[in-house]
């Protein structure tokens, strides 16, 4: 089980280096299904995978370093709660996990708002937008969109989806994702090229551009 402690972004991790070794090469979507099993190994290599990951995109949006480790606290605290709702098959790890970051993301804004005014234009922006309400066939494209681009992402490897994923859903920079990674800028660089090509294309076989607003 993961314990909630102020160590490593929040969360202390108890599986030993060998055994996390051993399950570094099983997809995000496989370890997620043994977490929902209660394997809390499998939790520790996802964590150990994504925690700085959760952490940068955290401290973009609240602009607070310690908010932003709680946030990651907590992100995988319900990752570990929540796993039995991943819908294998029809869903991608990453994104889900952004969803969880976000949310708890807004909700810390949501806050701030809640107490004495001290947030900036910036929080007002993005506290803003899921209170907008679009046309029914603007949300119907949207979702559409949505779904044809994770379809595409997973037929991309492995390699190319994950940084593909990091920008797109975690809206990080070329620069953020090799830091995060521990990859040389250049082959990020070279992984998001080949992604978008092949995104590109067979996107375009749908009719949808990733331009497309």
């Amino acid at each position: 089980m993961v314990r909630k402690e102020s160590r490593d972004h929040g969360v202390i991790v108890t599986g030993t280096s060998e055994q996390r070794t051993e399950q570094a090469q099983i997809s995000d979507e496989v370890l997620i299904v043994k977490v929902a099993t209660g394997d809390n190994q499998a939790l520790e290599v996802l964590y150990h995978r994504y925690s700085r990951v959760v952490y940068g995109l955290a401290v973009r949006i609240v602009k607070n370093a310690e908010q932003a480790e709680d946030i990651v606290q907590e992100t995988f605290w319900r990752v570990w709660r929540r796993a039995s709702t991943f819908r294998h098959g029809s869903s991608q790890f990453l994104p889900w996990l952004f969803g969880i970051a976000r949310n708890l993301c807004i909700d810390e804004l949501r806050r701030r708002q809640a107490r004495p005014a001290t947030g900036g234009d910036d929080d007002q922006i993005l506290l803003s937008i899921p209170d907008l309400q679009p046309a029914v066939d603007d949300v119907t494209w949207d979702a559409e969109r949505r779904r044809l681009i994770i379809h595409a992402l997973g037929e991309l490897p492995s390699d190319q989806r994950q940084v593909i994923e990091m920008a797109y859903f975690g809206g990080l920079s070329q620069r953020e994702i090799a830091d995060q990674l521990e990859h040389p800028l250049g082959t990020v660089k070279t992984r998001i090229r080949l992604a978008l090509q092949k995104l590109k294309g067979a996107l375009q076989d749908q009719g949808i551009s990733l331009d497309d607003r």
